[in-house]
């Protein structure tokens, strides 16, 4: 049975003082529990979208729609929403602990009170045994699932992640890969992911969204009819393998009209 929408994208338009169209048009259902990936060049409009979604930069046109059983309105202090950003953007001066509390710090949460809530997002990125250490002290992945972390600790209904994985070594990118869609298939949250890498996006997702440049918009959506399920086997699978034919062609159309274009 088809699963009800999350939030709703409808002709959503986004320009800047100086002028710049961000994005035009942009419509997009997004329902509960899919993984949808962004996937388009530089200058998309993917990361505006994202932040638009989380409340972080207001549109100029179109409305976002909640179903409002599933979200309280424009009140994001309930903490549906989390967002992982291109860097971990971790406190050098805390602990990996504090730096994972401090969600619920800003909600008022007492640090007794959430200590078994940090502990446990602290296990399901697997870094329960690096609760007392400093990021100083960490790798870039782990950097990373710290900042995994401290977005799942707020247990949200909808997990944005802004190009997440792109400064790792691809072996790092590939594990972090396999522990969020574990995560998602436990959690059962929803998940909006932007990415430039076509295997990447495939290889993540139910929908893969192809947004094309100047101004940004959906060109394509190409869906991932796999078992949430996925590894190396799927990766060499034929399957896989022609989705990501198709989405680079697509990938290649966004450009050779935005060459045609200029």
């Amino acid at each position: 049975m088809e699963q009800p929408n999350l939030i709703r994208l409808k002709n959503i338009h986004k320009k800047y003082a100086n002028g710049t169209i961000a994005l035009s048009g942009m419509t997009l259902d997004v329902g509960q529990h899919d993984f949808i990936s962004f996937l388009g060049p530089s200058g998309c409009g993917k990361s505006t979208a994202l932040r638009m979604i989380a409340g972080l930069s207001p549109i100029s046109g179109g409305t976002i729609e909640w179903n409002a059983q599933h979200h309280n309105h424009s009140d994001n202090s309930s903490g549906d929403i989390s967002f992982v950003f291109q860097e971990p953007t971790l406190m050098p001066w805390s602990s990996v602990f504090k730096n994972v509390y401090l969600p619920l710090k800003m909600r008022g949460m007492s640090l007794e009170e959430a200590r078994p809530r940090v502990l446990e997002a602290l296990a399901m990125v697997g870094l329960n045994r690096f609760a007392d250490v400093y990021p100083r002290e960490l790798s870039g992945g782990m950097k990373m699932r710290v900042s995994i972390a401290r977005a799942m600790v707020t247990r949200p209904r909808l997990l944005l992640m802004d190009e997440p994985f792109a400064a790792l070594d691809e072996m790092t990118r590939l594990k972090l890969n396999n522990d969020v869609l574990r995560l998602w298939r436990e959690h059962q949250f929803t998940v909006i992911f932007v990415t430039h890498s076509v295997y990447e996006s495939i290889y993540l997702s139910n929908r893969v969204v192809v947004m094309a440049p100047r101004p940004g918009r959906v060109i394509q959506e190409i869906t991932v009819d796999a078992p949430p399920v996925r590894d190396a086997s799927f990766r060499e699978s034929a399957y896989y393998m022609d989705l990501c034919r198709t989405a680079s062609a697509a990938l290649q159309r966004t450009m050779d009209t935005d060459l045609a274009d200029h």
